[in-house]
């Protein structure tokens, strides 16, 4: 039997239905889905430490299972003493499979061990896609704390198949993301 991720198995079983009966689709094709999730570091201190951003993109590929990339600088910024195509960090795309492993070990291990935690904002970018800023990568249980030479923060985009933050909002709830103000209908 082929392995299926759990909240792959969720959003089939219990999520399609659960959507289509709250906004009143007529086919599951209208159902938004979760296309992607990338997951972006911006590493500043990179232009003076080569080693920072190479440690950076290690980190990165052990926190999402998939290999990061480095992301460069597309034009000379002098006053950052920034010049065109160095490295400034690191991102990773997450697909299919990855992506909801990845989204299972956010909700349910790393997101309850940030300090003080009381829900993620709302806010989404007005076409369905959902971005969560995270200061400290050390919430990640993958992350060996005694090799952590700079504490980095990242940001996780989600982005849906929806086309309103609204169906966004409900889609990501119904994955079990802690939102503050969780408005139930």
């Amino acid at each position: 039997m082929e392995y299926v991720p759990n909240l792959k198995k969720k959003y089939h079983e219990e999520i399609i239905p659960n959507l289509t009966k709250e906004f009143g689709y007529k086919t599951v094709m209208q159902v938004p889905k979760l296309q992607k999730i990338v997951i972006n570091q911006g590493v500043g201190q990179a232009v003076a430490d080569k080693k920072l951003i190479e440690q950076a993109q290690e980190e990165l590929t052990i926190i999402a299972g998939q290999k990061a990339m480095q992301t460069v600088s597309r034009k000379d910024i002098s006053n950052f003493k920034l010049r065109k195509m160095m490295p400034i960090g690191t991102k990773v795309t997450l697909r299919r499979e990855r992506m909801y492993e990845f989204l299972e070990r956010l909700i349910s291990v790393s997101l309850p061990r940030i300090r003080d935690f009381k829900g993620v904002n709302d806010k989404f970018d007005g076409r369905g896609n959902y971005s969560l800023g995270i200061q400290e990568h050390i919430i990640f249980p993958e992350i060996d704390i005694d090799k952590i030479n700079k504490i980095l923060g990242l940001e996780i985009t989600f982005v849906t198949s929806s086309n309103t933050d609204e169906e966004a909002y409900a889609l990501l709830r119904e994955f079990g993301i802690p939102f503050k103000n969780a408005k139930k209908n």
